[in-house]
């Protein structure tokens, strides 16, 4: 019960920077979105140039449903603009399809976090839904086991904490990606003329407020990532 108690305690400060973080996002988002660029190009826009400018013609920029659902699918060649940024005109939405286009720019020169994140995106995905499954089958297997001299159960717990371990990896590597892809995204803007010097902290504001998400995200990871390993460790004391 303490080690229980002892992990929500530890647990409920990063959860409650996610809360915040995700509120940060929003809130910089839906101010900046009210104040027009410069250039009165909207996100699409943006993403258009950026993309033409550096020698990304065969990525299509695509409008998708809901707010701040942007991403780059690599596989399909797309840059897909959330409602909320695609037809807008605003600081905010113009420095989201930068973001998105500097992902495109990370996977197109190569840069190595983007590359070594793309591996472990399957792996990432399996560890996320399997792995709290498998040690808990695990460790069931285990006692039932025990009595006949079998690791089985043990064994079965391991790679559930592996792969947990690997889509704990996955976010760590996420995080100079995103902000990387940040860095490039406010770069292009003012050397293309889409922002000016002086819209560009506003943009900095959006584009930090949602690599904090990132941050958030991989500090809860890894505190379950923590709280596993322990149980796991524990029981295989015991044993």
């Amino acid at each position: 019960m303490f080690e229980y108690l002892l992990f929500l305690l530890i647990l409920i400060p990063f959860l409650a920077l996610s809360a915040w973080a995700s509120a940060r996002v929003n809130s910089a988002f839906a101010a900046y979105d009210r104040v027009p660029n410069a250039s009165r190009m909207t996100g699409y826009d943006a993403a258009m140039r950026l993309l033409s400018r550096n020698g990304a013609d065969d990525i299509s920029v695509n409008r998708v449903a809901g707010r701040l659902t942007d991403h780059y699918h690599p596989a399909k060649k797309t840059v897909n603009l959330s409602a909320s940024t695609y037809g807008s005109a605003s600081v905010a939405a113009v420095a989201v399809a930068a973001h998105e286009v500097g992902h495109v720019m990370q996977k197109k020169t190569g840069y190595l976090p983007y590359k070594i994140r793309n591996v472990l995106v399957p792996v990432a995905s399996i560890g996320s839904k399997f792995a709290l499954p498998l040690i808990l089958i695990g460790i069931v297997l285990d006692v039932f086991l025990y009595a006949m001299g079998s690791l089985a159960g043990q064994y079965i717990m391991y790679v559930g904490i592996a792969l947990y371990g690997l889509s704990v990896l996955f976010m760590l590597v996420t995080l100079p990606v995103e902000y990387n892809a940040s860095s490039r995204a406010k770069k292009m803007l003012v050397a293309e003329g889409i922002l000016t010097e002086s819209e560009l902290p506003a943009a900095k504001k959006v584009l930090s407020a949602a690599a904090l998400t990132y941050v958030a995200s991989m500090l809860i990871s890894l505190v379950y990532f923590l709280r596993y390993l322990v149980i796991v460790l524990a029981h295989s004391r015991r044993r």
